[in-house]
């Protein structure tokens, strides 16, 4: 049995988890020749593994310094990864297959349909033309404004190198970065810099909305009337998840308004940070832990539950409350399917975070609410840290790795690829009544 028999054997969501198995493993096998590292020796396989994971699966944990152990050929690895991972292998191989001027297979379409969580599979090919240009447009204007600032600290031709790789990271929320050892690590050099903050914040939003969301913008415009329920949705829970802990921030710690606005955006999903998250308090770590597991919109670079998963929850509880029979929400009704989608990820995201979170607590005898951030971190596909990750065992850091892997090819996804879809039951089970509350 030949590799393209065996495809044809495997559903779209069977494609998409062993897609991103392969990137993982390429680029593993990549980052372990002497080319790859500072001092030539090639890294250790568990390192090498993780960075591969955390890059692909867009998250930016890592277990090594990125600008001082990775050499400038690991470093394109990285950034391959994480634009690839960022896209998704399926949407990528897609692309490729319509550059050569080839016929796109329906399963290729409908694959790259599930890759993007598109509503239907008509215009695929046209949505691919436009994610890929609307990918390299965004991250060409990132780099563009960030590299005078770049080049001023760098030089300009490595200030170049700087601005493709910061910009990449940020519209694909990886949050990798190269300057570590620069006045504290990540952006931390950059907290009082203006631009900088806005354009990363930018392409961190640009990235978390959705290539759905972008698609509706640029048919319907600025006329929000015509925007699909599902942008109208995304945009309202965007603008609160930033808002409001942003204010919790600047009220709560001893930090400036573009450092708690910066604190805001990029823990949804990003990993950069423009303040030292180890002096945070309690109180701000907690809202920290809440936002990665929310995470960004469907179809975007983003991981966590997502926003419109929230959403649904929500409204499900205020209809609740209000002896509603629908869930309803500016005049639209939301389906008890998708309610039911929105129950069973979270209660998965809620077991994975809290089992996770103990055995590394027990495992490496660390603090819980330490444990807790690197563990929403890796499942939301965040990269933020504590400084915790690289001191954990060989078996913790597995479990991180997983859980990148699975926040980032989504719940729903992985449940799907393990299970075939069984035909529908002509008939229903008699009701077994159960008390709850």
């Amino acid at each position: 049995m030949n590799i393209f028999s065996l495809l044809q054997r495997l559903s779209s969501f069977q494609i998409i988890v062993l897609s991103f198995a392969f990137l993982i493993g390429t680029g593993t096998i990549l980052l372990m020749t002497p080319w790859a590292t500072q001092d030539g020796q090639g890294a250790a396989l568990l390192t090498a593994c993780f960075t591969a994971v955390s890059a692909s699966c867009v998250t930016g944990l890592t277990v090594v310094d990125t600008a001082a152990y990775w050499s400038s050929f690991g470093q394109l690895v990285i950034l391959l990864l994480i634009q690839v991972g960022g896209l998704g292998v399926v949407t990528m191989a897609v692309a490729i297959t319509v550059g050569m001027g080839q016929h796109v297979s329906l399963m290729q379409r409908s694959t790259m349909q599930d890759a993007i969580s598109a509503q239907q599979i008509g215009g695929i090919v046209r949505m691919l033309r436009f994610v890929l240009k609307f990918t390299a447009g965004t991250e060409l204007l990132g780099a563009c404004l960030l590299w005078p600032h770049f080049a001023r600290d760098y030089g300009w031709l490595q200030g170049i190198w700087m601005a493709i790789f910061h910009s990449v990271s940020a519209f694909c929320n990886a949050g990798f970065d190269l300057m570590s050892s620069r006045g504290g690590g990540s952006l931390m050099a950059y907290a009082g810099d203006p631009l900088v903050n806005l354009t990363i914040m930018g392409l961190i939003v640009a990235g978390g909305l959705g290539f759905l969301t972008w698609a509706d913008f640029s048919v319907n415009r600025l006329h929000w009337r015509k925007w699909t329920f599902q942008t109208r949705i995304i945009l309202l829970m965007t603008a609160l998840l930033v808002a409001v802990p942003a204010l919790l921030f600047f009220t709560q710690e001893p930090i400036s308004g573009w450092q708690a606005l910066f604190q805001s955006v990029t823990t949804r999903t990003a990993g950069f940070n423009t303040m030292d998250i180890e002096t945070l308090s309690e109180g701000s770590r907690c809202i920290m832990i809440i936002l990665m597991l929310t995470g960004g919109a469907p179809g975007s670079t983003a991981g966590g539950i997502k926003t419109t998963t929230a959403f649904a929850l929500f409204m499900t509880m205020v209809s609740v409350l209000r002896m509603r029979g629908d869930v309803e929400c500016q005049s639209r009704r939301i389906p008890t399917e998708t309610v039911r989608h929105a129950l069973a990820i979270f209660v998965m995201y809620l077991f994975l975070f809290f089992g996770a979170s103990i055995a590394i607590g027990y495992l490496d005898r660390a603090p819980m609410i330490d444990a807790m951030v690197e563990v929403s971190s890796a499942l939301g596909t965040v990269g933020l840290s504590i400084g915790l990750t690289e001191k954990l065992s060989p078996l913790s850091q597995i479990m991180l790795m997983f859980l990148m892997y699975f926040g980032r090819v989504g719940a729903l996804t992985m449940i799907y690829a393990l299970h075939k879809r069984k035909k529908a039951v002509p008939c229903r089970l008699p009701e077994g009544r159960l008390t709850v509350g």
